[in-house]
């Protein structure tokens, strides 16, 4: 797939491919729009199966992926679209089969109705390979703690390198119009056994995440957030801040699974 001339709602050229377009400081004239594409940003979970994602919405949705920060510029991530149904079909049936799984576990999670991944229009598995770790700060051939310190977090500056990418193909989405779906229930390695196989991954590499998009079926809705005021801090860490542990149990057992899949207005 090659990016498209698509027609632009601006008659500003896009920056070449190594040249820096930074606005005014203070000007809101590129944050404005963006917030108003970040607040919009929301999750569906069913679609219309119906609609055919463009090729070149995949372009322009990879394109935004790819720009994305990552430690020592490593760019750890690979994108895999899936078009094929049976393929989208039985990733889907993996999902259900977890639910299930949870459910006579007695897990007491709000898993989310996996069915609609069979029949999402937009369908891209998130892929990275862990031996990138080496390209971040560790001590290699070395059993120490101290390199086992280095090495967590390692792992996590490829986590938050890959779901940086992640995000901005979730932005670009949403600016098209998609609502979205991140599906990040993946780390279980019976998971990267049923997927691997299905895809042609190399068994070096790890699915991390699957991002499903498109028209919803149904209206969808702004999901509650935090207000400012309860993230963020100035200098030192707000003890007001803190949840202690009986607070954070009863915030699980009785908040989340309304902010998990309520409408934010319906939230108390």
């Amino acid at each position: 797939m090659t990016i498209g001339n698509a027609e632009r709602e601006s008659d500003v050229e896009p920056p070449e491919e190594g040249d820096v377009d930074l606005p005014k400081i203070g000007s809101r004239a590129r944050y404005d729009p963006l917030m108003a594409v970040m607040k919009n940003r929301v999750t569906a979970r069913v679609f219309d199966p119906a609609f055919t994602v463009p090729d070149e919405h995949y372009d322009l949705i990879l394109e935004a992926a790819r720009h994305a920060p990552s430690g020592a510029n490593s760019q750890p991530w690979h994108f895999i679209v899936v078009r094929d149904p049976e393929i989208k079909r039985r990733i889907a049936d993996y999902f259900v089969d977890e639910q299930r799984a949870r459910a006579k576990m007695k897990m007491k999670f709000p898993t989310p109705d996996y069915r609609g991944l069979a029949t999402a229009p937009g369908f891209i598995v998130v892929v990275s390979d862990f031996r990138w770790v080496q390209a971040f700060p560790v001590l290699k051939d070395d059993d120490s703690d101290l390199n086992r310190m280095y090495r967590e977090n390692a792992e996590r500056i490829l986590l938050q390198s890959v779901a940086a990418a992640t995000m901005s193909a979730h932005l670009a989405a949403a600016s098209l119009g998609y609502a979205v779906w991140w599906v990040t229930a993946i780390g279980q390695e019976n998971a990267q056994a049923a997927m691997r196989p299905l895809l042609g991954i190399p068994d070096e590499l790890s699915v991390l995440d699957i991002f499903a998009f498109g028209p919803p079926a149904r209206p969808p809705y702004k999901r509650w957030k935090k207000p400012l005021e309860d993230i963020s801090n100035v200098d030192r860490f707000d003890p007001a801040h803190f949840m202690s542990d009986d607070e954070m149990e009863d915030w699980i057992r009785n908040k989340r699974h309304k902010v998990m899949f309520k409408d934010a207005g319906k939230v108390d």
